[in-house]
């Protein structure tokens, strides 16, 4: 799942789940998360997004994920593109990374 420049590709169709090293800290607006390896902050901006990060690992994929979050189809973009993000600065791998890492 590692595209040119070894850039993760997110794939909705894929399983993932928090890196081991993220410290997920619940908030009143969504959460904070923090990256112990990488010592990146980042932020949830609501509940909905904070129960599909955190219920990734239980789900086949993300598009389960989301389903079960409750996010409609026609609602799914702007959470995509925030799980995307978070892939990006290595706040959630691919499900089979995870024990390489």
């Amino acid at each position: 799942m590692t595209g040119l420049g070894g850039r993760v590709e997110f794939d909705i169709d894929q399983p993932w789940r928090l890196h081991s090293q993220v410290a997920v800290r619940p908030e009143s607006f969504g959460a904070l998360l923090y990256h112990f390896g990488t010592r990146k902050l980042s932020f949830l901006k609501n509940r909905t997004i904070l129960t599909v990060v955190q219920s990734l690992a239980d789900h086949p994929d993300v598009r389960a994920a989301l389903r079960a979050a409750g996010v409609e189809e026609s609602q799914r973009d702007p959470y995509v593109h925030a799980l995307g993000v978070l892939a990006g600065s290595q706040m959630l791998v691919p499900a089979e990374e995870e024990g390489r890492k």
